[in-house]
C-alpha cells in the first residue's frame, strides 16, 4: 500500500479558461477587498454574523444528495450504496469566523459519493467568540461520539479544508498523543498549518486569492496568549509519527503552499504514508468550485484513488464526482 500513497503528484492538464477567468476574478475583487476589509476584529465579527444568515438561505442540491440536520452539524449522503457502517467526519473551512457544514456541501456531497460512505459535516465553535481550543474540542467530542455511535476507528475518515484542514491535523495530533485509537485516514485540502510568525514570502504575490498579510494577522488574533508554536496550534510543528496515511491537496501559487509542503515532510520524515498534490495555477480549496472548474470535478478522482488505496492495497478506483 505504501508505494501506492506515499508520492508527489504534479496533475498535468490543459489549464482551462475557466479557472484563467476565476483566478483573475478573484485577484480583482476578492484579494484586494480581504486586503482591506480583515484589519479589524469588527471585519470578523461582521463577516461571522453574515455567515449566521447565510445558513437560512436554502440552496438546492441534486436530486440523489440527502441532508439531515444533526445538533452539532448535519449529515450527508450522496449517490447510491453507501456503507453506513463506515464515515467520514468534516471540517469545513473559513479561518475559523466564517463558513458552515451548508457553505462546503459542494465538497461534502462529492466526498460522500468517493468514499461510498455518510458524511458528517461538524458545525463546529469559530471566532471571534470562541477559541481554538474550542474548536478542537469540539472536533474530538464529535469523534467520540461516532466512536459511541458504533463505528470502528478504522471505518472512520478525517477530511477538512484550510481552517478545517488544520483542525483536522490538530486533531490527529491530539488523539495520538492521549493514545486515542485514529481514524483510517485522512485528506487535507489547502490546509493552514502554519498560525506562528514565520513570514509567508512564497507565493505573495501569485495567490489569486489570498493576501498573505491577512493570513498572518488572523493567525496572529487567534493565537494570542498561546504558543504559536505548539503543534495543536501550528500542527507544521507537530511529530506526525503513529498517523494514519494522509492526503494533502494544495495548489501552486497558493500562499500556503509551502507549509502544506512542510507537513507532507515531516509526516513522511516520521514514517506516515502521504499523498502530495501540487496543482498548477488552482485557487484556495479549489475543490469547493467543482461545479464551475473541470480540474475541481478531477481532483475527486484523485482522492477516491487515494481512499481505494488505503482500503484496498492495489486497487483502482473510476469513480467521479
Amino acid at each position: 500500500m505504501r508505494s501506492e500513497i506515499d508520492l508527489d503528484v504534479c496533475p498535468d492538464y490543459p489549464f482551462s479558461w475557466q479557472c484563467r477567468a476565476l483566478n483573475g476574478l478573484l485577484r480583482g475583487t476578492l484579494k484586494p477587498a480581504s486586503s482591506l476589509l480583515l484589519r479589524h476584529p469588527l471585519a470578523i465579527t461582521a463577516c461571522s454574523r453574515l455567515g449566521e444568515i447565510i445558513r437560512l438561505v436554502p440552496m438546492r442540491q441534486p436530486g440523489h444528495v440527502s441532508i439531515v440536520p444533526h445538533r452539532s452539524g448535519e449529515w450527508v449522503r450522496a449517490g447510491h450504496g453507501l456503507d453506513e457502517r463506515k464515515v467520514l467526519l468534516y471540517f469545513h473551512g473559513g479561518g475559523y469566523f466564517s463558513g458552515s457544514p451548508a457553505t462546503h456541501r459542494p465538497i461534502t456531497w462529492r466526498l460522500s459519493v468517493v468514499a461510498r460512505r455518510p458524511v458528517f459535516a461538524l458545525d463546529y465553535r469559530q471566532g471571534p467568540i470562541h477559541s481554538l481550543a474550542e474548536s478542537l474540542q469540539d472536533a474530538l467530542d464529535a469523534y467520540g461520539e461516532l466512536i459511541e455511535r458504533g463505528h470502528e476507528p478504522g471505518d472512520i475518515l478525517f477530511a477538512g479544508d484550510s481552517a478545517g484542514g488544520h483542525l483536522t491535523l490538530a486533531t490527529l495530533l491530539a488523539l495520538r498523543d492521549r493514545n486515542l485509537p485514529l481514524p483510517a485516514a485522512a485528506i487535507c485540502l489547502s490546509p493552514w498549518a502554519d498560525l506562528s510568525d514565520t513570514p509567508r514570502r512564497a507565493n505573495r504575490w501569485m495567490d489569486p486569492m489570498l493576501p498573505a498579510g491577512r493570513v498572518e494577522w488572523l493567525a496572529k488574533r487567534w493565537t494570542s496568549g498561546l504558543d504559536p508554536r505548539d503543534p495543536l496550534v501550528s500542527p507544521v510543528y507537530g511529530d506526525y509519527t503513529g498517523l494514519p496515511p494522509l492526503m494533502i491537496v494544495t495548489g501552486s501559487t497558493e500562499v500556503l503552499r509551502d507549509e502544506d509542503r512542510r507537513v507532507a515532510l515531516r509526516a513522511r520524515e516520521a514514517g506516515v504514508p502521504v499523498t502530495y498534490e501540487e496543482w498548477p495555477r488552482m485557487p484556495h480549496v479549489f475543490a469547493i468550485l467543482a461545479d464551475l472548474l473541470p480540474e475541481a470535478r478531477l481532483v475527486y478522482r484523485h482522492m477516491a484513488r487515494f481512499l481505494a488505496a488505503v482500503e484496498n492495497p492495489g486497487a483502482e478506483s473510476s469513480l467521479a464526482a
